[in-house]
């Protein structure tokens, strides 16, 4: 099936408006698209609209009729699968040659038999998950990795290139593998850069100076640089990402190793530790909380900053 370009002006509806999802619309609708939006919250619907005007407002029947492109960011891979093919689902409702953009954190094997669903249909898909969290949401600059047909790419990237930097990761579901694989790595990071600050900090080093040190020295990951003195040594726990969300993805990446047949003992390690994590602390806490249970499995607490939170 071949994509056909894309409009300057598009109709794009965007499904999702959340903490992520709403300032990415934004940025679509400052590019120049018709943008109407629809969330299973109300009052985020609500919010969107009373700030660009009510003609951004879908509701349920509208959703997806006359939509050149649907953006997706949802909860999990069986959400888009009710969507597009429930009851009235919007694989009912678009027109042949419409594209649907799943940007959420989704399992690879079922987007791989989305693709073929929506095929027959004369659908295209392709998967672009995101990663960069909520100010780079706002500001543009998410890394969106992006599976699928180089063609159907093409006319799609336009539209991506507003919320972030496109980066083809190959195949259709190679994106929704790419960003389990990517949270993994991250995860696994977080909660060894944690024991650390522990270890160090019963020592009796300051844990201002172990994360200074760790920036400076082959340490440094994403969490030594942006999480620890903004949300553990603050005791803020408030990144705006939770805790279910992230064990999800790295059940996904779990999920894939065991389908290939590849032994992960350290990711099998890291999943039960932060499934461990959700279910003593809860699902819809901060994932940044998990420094918590580690604390709690040492019998000690890592010291408060009074400086930290203000650096990035």
């Amino acid at each position: 099936m071949k994509a056909q370009p894309m409009n300057a002006s598009s109709v794009v509806h965007f499904i999702g408006v959340g903490a992520m999802g709403g300032p990415m619309a934004q940025r679509l609708l400052e590019g120049g698209h018709t943008v109407r939006v629809f969330d299973t919250n109300v009052q985020r619907i609500e919010a969107f609209s009373a700030q660009h005007g009510e003609q951004t407002a879908l509701t349920s029947d509208q959703l997806g009729v006359g939509a050149d492109y649907v953006v997706m960011i949802l909860p999990n891979s069986i959400v888009v699968e009710e969507v597009l093919f429930g009851k009235n689902g919007l694989a009912s409702r678009l027109n042949k040659n419409a594209m649907v953009i799943d940007m959420t954190s989704g399992q690879p094997e079922m987007t791989l038999s989305m693709g073929e669903r929506l095929a027959a249909l004369n659908i295209l898909l392709i998967d672009a998950p995101v990663s960069g969290a909520v100010p780079r949401a706002q500001n543009g600059t998410l890394t969106i990795m992006t599976g699928g047909e180089g063609a159907v790419i093409d006319r799609a990237e336009p539209l991506l290139s507003l919320m972030g930097t496109v980066t083809r990761t190959g195949a259709l579901g190679s994106g929704h593998a790419m960003k389990a694989l990517n949270n993994l790595v991250s995860c696994a990071g977080y909660l060894i850069g944690i024991e650390a600050l522990i270890i160090g900090s019963k020592f009796g080093l300051d844990p201002e100076v172990m994360v200074d040190v760790l920036n400076s020295s082959t340490g440094m990951n994403n969490s030594t640089q942006k999480k620890f003195k903004q949300y553990v040594l603050s005791r803020k726990f408030d990144s705006g990402f939770p805790l279910h969300m992230m064990v999800k993805d790295i059940a996904i990446a779990m999920g894939l190793a065991r389908n290939l047949g590849v032994s992960a003992p350290f990711g099998h390690l890291c999943l039960d530790l932060w499934s461990g994590a959700k279910g003593v602390l809860g699902p819809n806490v901060d994932h940044t909380a998990v420094a918590r249970l580690s604390e709690q499995l040492a019998g000690w607490q890592i010291p408060e900053s009074k400086s930290s939170g203000s650096e990035s």
